[in-house]
Parts: C-alpha cells; sequence; structure tokens
C-alpha cells in the first residue's frame, strides 16, 4: 500500500509528527517559527525538511515541487491566546487567527487528511465556526472531538480539541483505548543523580508548604507525591504518584517530594521526565536549548500516543 505523506505545520518538538510516524506516515516536513524546536524535530526526523520563520512569510504553491504529493497536513496553531489558563489577560487576535494558515495550505496541497489540534477552548475563539466553514468548503467532512491523553496509555491527563478533516468520509467519534491506566509514578526518575533541597526552609513559600502539608495529611509521612511548585490548581496543590500527572505546561510547574531521614526532600521534574510524561519514548532527543526551552516545548507539544491512534484510525480504510 502506498505510504501516506506528511507536512507538520507549527510542528513544534514534533510530537504529532512522531505519533504520525508510529502509525506509518513519512512526515515529509515540519514548519515552525523557532528555531531551536526546529532543530529538535530536525534530529528526530532526520530525513524531513524543515522550514522556518512565520507561515504567513511562506508561500506553499513554492513547495509543491520540493514536497511532492502530500496526503496529510498535522496542525497545531498557537493556542496560548485560547487558553484559560491564561485568565483575564487580554488574547492577542494576530496569535490567534494562525489557525487559519492551515487553509491556505490546505488549498494548494488538497490533502485528503487533515488533523488540528488545540486546547478546548478554543471552540470560544470568535473565528472558530468561520475556521469550521473553511475547511468545509474546501471539501472536508469535519468531526471535533475532545481527547485526553490518559485515555490513550500516556502517564499524564491532558484533554486536547481535534479537529479531524477526510475528503471522502465523515469520522465516527476516536475510541479511547482499553487498557491499563499509566500513573505518574512511571514517569520519576527515582535513580537519577539530580539535586534535591530540604522542603522546609525558611525561603519556602508558605504556600508550598501548605500545599505539601496537605499531602502528608493524606498520603503520609513516609510516601512520595507532587505538588504544583509555581502556578495554582483546584486540587489543593498536590497530587498523587498513583494518578495521571496533571497537564504539563510550558512552564515549570511540579516538584516530586520524597520522605527522608532529615525530612521531606525535593526537586522539580525534568525534562526527561516530562518528555515519558508525554508519551514520548526514550529515544526520543530533546537535546536542543536551555532547561527553559526544553520545558517550553514539551509542554507546547501533541502527546504522540494520541496522535497515533488518531492516524490509524484514519488511514486504516
Amino acid at each position: 500500500m502506498k505510504r501516506v505523506r506528511a507536512i507538520d505545520l507549527f510542528c513544534g518538538a514534533g510530537g504529532s509528527s512522531w505519533g504520525a510516524q508510529c502509525a506509518g506516515v513519512e512526515i515529509v516536513a515540519g514548519f515552525d517559527m523557532w528555531e531551536t524546536a526546529g532543530k529538535v524535530f530536525k534530529d528526530n526526523f532526520p530525513n524531513a525538511r524543515f522550514y522556518g520563520g512565520k507561515l504567513e512569510d511562506i508561500q506553499p504553491e513554492d513547495l509543491v515541487s520540493e514536497l511532492g504529493k502530500i496526503d496529510l497536513i498535522l496542525a497545531s496553531p498557537e493556542c496560548t491566546n485560547h487558553s484559560v489558563a491564561r485568565g483575564n489577560r487580554p488574547r492577542c487576535e494576530e496569535s490567534r487567527k494562525t489557525a487559519l494558515q492551515v487553509l491556505r495550505f490546505a488549498e494548494v496541497f488538497k490533502p485528503r487528511w487533515i488533523v488540528i489540534e488545540n486546547v478546548v477552548s478554543m471552540r470560544n475563539w470568535n473565528r472558530y465556526a468561520e475556521l469550521i466553514a473553511a475547511i468545509e468548503s474546501l471539501g472536508y467532512k469535519t468531526h471535533v472531538q475532545v481527547l485526553n491523553s490518559a485515555d490513550f496509555g500516556v502517564p499524564q491527563s491532558r484533554r486536547r480539541m481535534f479537529i479531524i478533516c477526510d475528503r471522502e468520509r465523515k469520522r465516527e467519534a476516536v475510541k479511547a483505548l482499553r487498557g491499563k491506566v499509566r500513573t505518574a509514578r512511571e514517569s520519576i526518575d527515582y535513580n537519577g543523580t539530580y539535586n534535591y533541597s530540604p522542603l522546609r526552609t525558611k525561603r519556602r513559600a508558605t504556600a508550598t508548604i501548605e500545599r505539601a502539608d496537605r499531602a502528608i495529611s493524606n498520603v503520609g509521612p513516609n510516601s512520595p507525591f507532587l505538588i504544583v511548585y509555581y502556578g495554582t490548581d483546584h486540587a489543593g496543590g498536590w497530587q498523587s504518584l498513583d494518578v495521571p500527572l496533571r497537564t504539563i505546561t510550558t512552564l515549570d510547574r511540579f516538584a516530586f517530594v520524597k520522605p527522608d531521614e532529615s525530612g521531606h526532600m525535593m526537586r522539580m521534574l525534568q525534562p526527561e521526565e516530562l518528555k515519558l510524561a508525554m508519551g514520548w519514548p526514550k529515544k526520543y532527543q530533546i537535546n536542543q536549548g536551555t532547561r527553559r526551552d526544553k520545558v517550553k516545548m514539551i509542554g507546547n507539544a501533541v502527546c504522540s500516543p494520541v496522535m497515533k491512534h488518531i492516524i490509524i484510525d484514519l488511514i486504516r480504510h
């Protein structure tokens, strides 16, 4: 059977591409304006082309002869200005409308399939209906579905919206995988040579100690746990290791706390641990940029097993 060929718009570090490749797809090219993410993409897809810069400045007509026939477009447009995590801060409309760039590439390449990923709150965007209508005007049948990565063998609870488009047939709902739920514990490197610091110090924020105390009162003094070190949540600011990790963001969020003879010790979760919690394998390389860059790339990514399952469901017919 002819191999499906794909391009990845807003590819970032390549989460969608890795999932699609695991489903048997040939990744032809990735596009992203962040040079560091582009280097990570090239490290993991050495046979694919990478195009840097803003999509608005790239003319897809000029790429047809270079890239050839494209069967699938993957796209994860900028999501920060859709996210509820932004709170009441002003939204950047220029950022939100980057999603419309998918239409230009679809018009030129005319792929059989398009899969667009974004935060669930993108549906509240005042141009969301316009985007769906424009996709359908190009001849696609669309199916919109919210999926949780924890339902697809990922040790993280991460709800994202997927706009699944097919020129030839209306898609049915993507079904969750049945199997053992993976937990945050599976991503923790207990033997790593990471630096820990005492939980209780004079400089530690009161809110941090309160979160840790709530955790200890629930799991006991002899069990490790995670706390939300930066940012806030609505679940007490801590979580057990026996459930999937809460949603990874683009900034350091979680600290691992473990009991010790001298008292509880803590450290931030490391990029390699966050990578595993996104569903990437250990062999996936994220070796470019600073630690902050790595956390940002991971937090911006798509959980590869979710995309893999979507693409298998798309192309199996």
